[in-house]
């Protein structure tokens, strides 16, 4: 015998078929909400002049300092500061946190 299971995913708001994942952040929190194409247009017609106005962030992996009173640090600003200032860094790889107090000291 075979089985087949079937998922349908409908609209959080109205209970419409065919819906999909939308993900989005407000205040630090990131949201997933299910929407048909029809509630996809009106979040997106909605949010369109926060959007235009806004500055896109983009995830960038040279960061460090997460968790750390909130601040993000750059991490290749750290190591053209430190070249700058007779500090040992390397290329890649990791800032000695002794390097990065120095940094955020100074800035």
């Amino acid at each position: 015998m075979t089985q087949k299971l079937a998922v349908f995913v409908t609209d959080d708001l109205d209970g419409s078929p065919d819906a999909k994942t939308v993900t989005f952040s407000l205040k630090g929190t990131r949201y997933e909400i299910d929407l048909s194409e029809q509630n996809r247009a009106k979040l997106t017609r909605a949010m369109a002049p926060y959007i235009q106005a806004g500055r896109r962030i983009r995830r960038d992996r040279s960061r460090s300092g997460a968790g750390r009173k909130g601040r993000h640090t750059d991490l290749s600003d750290v190591r053209a500061w430190a070249k700058e200032n007779g500090l040992y860094v390397s290329d890649r790889g990791r800032i000695s946190g002794e390097v990065l107090q120095k940094y955020e000291a100074a800035h």
